[in-house]
């Protein structure tokens, strides 16, 4: 993936965050989807913080979506790999938040978010 193609994928998926349409945001991800944060703990209790499967991960974003009904993304950064782009953005109360996210077949197969000292919710 080059870095325009990743920017415009990270543009899409700000869009669709911030659109709060599930159906819109999980059309990114593979069905076996793997995806691992410290908001799973958080949010589910899952000490592993990994959630597999698209409707596993359509479960925890439901959820935290009711939890933080304002959410809002800003894409401040995109760097593209081989097969991957890594998102770095700002949330609604100015959080900074790092995704990083592998592609399988033009699909997100993996990836996992990172926080810094900056609270994320």
């Amino acid at each position: 993936m080059d870095l325009s193609e990743a920017r415009a994928f990270a543009q899409r998926w700000q869009d669709d965050w911030n659109s709060h349409d599930l159906d819109r945001i999980l059309a990114h991800y593979s069905e076996d989807v793997t995806f691992r944060s410290p908001m799973i703990v958080r949010f589910t209790g899952d000490p592993s913080g990994t959630v597999r499967g698209r409707a596993a991960l359509r479960a925890y974003w439901e959820a935290g979506l009711k939890l933080v009904p304002d959410l809002r993304f800003e894409v401040m950064d995109v760097r593209a790999g081989v097969d991957a782009v890594v998102i770095d953005y700002r949330n609604q109360i100015g959080g900074r938040v790092t995704e990083v996210l592998m592609f399988r077949d033009g699909l997100v197969n993996a990836g996992f978010g990172a926080y810094g000292e900056t609270a994320a919710l």
